[in-house]
């Protein structure tokens, strides 16, 4: 019997096309893993095992009638619930939206049912995708987070209950989740992926992002999620046909990259990170920028605006119903000055242009996912402190599970490239996976 868990998603996808692989084999054996595991990790809102089989039932019919098959036919993915779907609840993480739906499938669904994809359920998030944290624990170890807000997402990728799953970054909430969880989380470049469809946090900071256990996991996803979309008006023209393949292929000599330092990284990550340095002659060490503070600043300003502006109705009828976290950024974002929000957004371009000039001699910017591995507890997700900056800039980024922390829990490394540079940036995450997994 071929074992699942140690296929790429290509080798699944190709397994199932050529018949050598059911769908309904692959998704007995997640849900297999989800009766075994689940009740520790509690990643899941919503998921009947009844109905994946049927899908997946369906799935293998059609491949058998002979009808074209898309590039994932057949494989099951795991959403996170914030995500709109017609047949399955959106509660986004609140106890205001339980039990209700969206009236429409979001973009990315329907472009994963014309890939041929299954979607396995939803997976929990923080609440309204923000930092009230959900019951998730961390497959590693129950007693810490698994970080947030795409908490559940990075779980079930972690504890092999989905192959793949898909999440959302506004500040940190993709690649924190990876780095704690010890899996591929990827963040593509703003405008990429289409958010119709699925609850908006900040028009200008929130960002699709997807989760794997290699970068080439990631890379087939993207391939089918990248797409411009007239009903979200930040999506561009991107073609994403080569993405797989120039993925694969990687950078055509070894690559250069600039190492930021955060001053808050703890003793043992640090340690960590120092030995992964010393291990490539191509890494020069530099503390992080000093407009780096004013983009925190200028983040935390449009964040907490735009989730003012966009559950101000929630916060006037379910005010009780709220956290605190939530309760206190819509409280400042009330606060905050047209004057103070222009000068965050037109920070951005100024910003942006002073980072892009790293690209003229590097191939990438390399920090620490996170201050360290996943901190004990369950009533935060931990800090998007090194995050916050790249979903500011909508630059792509990517958590690379390369390392262990204290406990030899998993600690992950955060590359950083340039704008709609996606194709040649995860072939350079893929380099990077490749030669320290060798």
């Amino acid at each position: 019997m071929i074992d699942i868990f140690s296929l790429r998603v290509e080798e699944m996808a190709l397994k199932i096309k050529e018949g050598n692989l059911t769908s309904v084999e692959i998704c007995e054996k997640y849900i297999e893993r989800i009766n075994k595991f689940e009740k520790y990790i509690k990643a899941w809102v919503h998921f009947d095992k009844k109905v994946l089989l049927e899908k997946a039932a369906d799935a293998d019919e059609h491949r058998r009638s002979g009808k074209p098959v898309g590039s994932l036919h057949g494989v099951p993915i795991a959403i996170k619930d914030i995500i709109g779907t017609l047949d399955m609840p959106t509660e986004c993480g609140t106890s205001i939206r339980k039990g209700k739906s969206y009236s429409q499938n979001a973009e990315i669904v329907e472009l994963l049912n014309s890939a041929g994809a299954i979607i396995m359920g939803k997976t929990s998030t923080s609440e309204l995708a923000y930092l009230g944290p959900p019951k998730t624990t961390n497959p590693h170890d129950y007693t810490r987070t698994p970080g947030g807000s795409s908490s559940g997402s990075a779980a079930t990728v972690a504890s092999l209950m989905a192959p793949l799953s898909i999440g959302s970054q506004t500040g940190g909430s993709v690649i924190r989740p990876a780095s704690y969880c010890g899996v591929v989380g990827y963040k593509p470049t703003y405008g990429l992926i289409s958010r119709n469809g699925v609850l908006r946090t900040s028009y200008t900071l929130d960002h699709m992002g997807l989760f794997g256990r290699t970068v080439e996991d990631v890379a087939l996803l993207a391939k089918v999620l990248i797409k411009k979309d007239h009903h979200d008006q930040a999506t561009i023209y991107y073609s994403a046909e080569n993405i797989l393949e120039e993925t694969k292929k990687g950078p055509a000599y070894e690559p250069k990259f600039i190492f930021y330092y955060w001053k808050i990284i703890d003793k043992k990550s640090r340690e960590s990170f120092e030995y992964f340095i010393k291990s490539f002659k191509n890494i020069e060490v530099f503390d992080t920028p000093s407009y780096f503070k004013d983009i925190h600043k200028y983040h935390q300003i449009i964040h907490e605006t735009d989730l003012a502006n966009n559950f101000g109705m929630y916060y006037k009828k379910f005010k009780s119903k709220l956290s605190k976290y939530m309760q206190t950024a819509i409280s400042k974002g009330n606060k905050h000055s047209a004057k103070e929000y222009a000068e965050a957004i037109d920070f951005k371009k100024r910003s942006y242009e002073s980072y892009q000039e790293v690209f003229e001699d590097y191939h990438g910017v390399l920090s620490p996912s996170s201050p360290g591995v996943a901190p004990k507890g369950l009533k935060s997700t931990g800090t998007a402190e090194f995050n916050k900056v790249w979903s500011y800039l909508g630059t792509p980024c990517i958590s690379l599970p390369l390392l262990e922390g204290e406990n030899n829990l998993p600690l992950g490394v955060q590359l950083i490239g340039d704008r709609y540079d996606d194709h040649r940036f995860l072939g350079v995450a893929n380099w990077l996976e490749k030669e320290c997994n060798n």
